[in-house]
């Protein structure tokens, strides 16, 4: 089987090699594209016991805060 020269859609004949540069220049324009951030990242400076909620709740630090004030 030889390479198609042309393809029929909806009755219409498209050439091939003309849908594969259009999906070239698309794949190529996907490749270009940048989405921006919902929102601004910012660093968490919480110790590394307090930055998930499973490691809080293994840990609480409620009370740990308290103590630390007092002599």
């Amino acid at each position: 089987m030889t390479g198609l020269k042309w393809i029929d859609i909806d009755g219409r004949r498209y050439l091939w090699r003309d849908i594969v540069q259009l999906r070239r220049t698309q794949r190529q324009a996907r490749a270009r594209a940048q989405q921006p951030a919902l929102f601004e990242l910012k660093d968490d400076y919480r110790p590394p016991a307090e930055r998930t909620a499973a490691s809080r709740y293994q840990e609480p630090s409620l009370f740990a805060l308290e103590t630390r004030g007092r002599p």
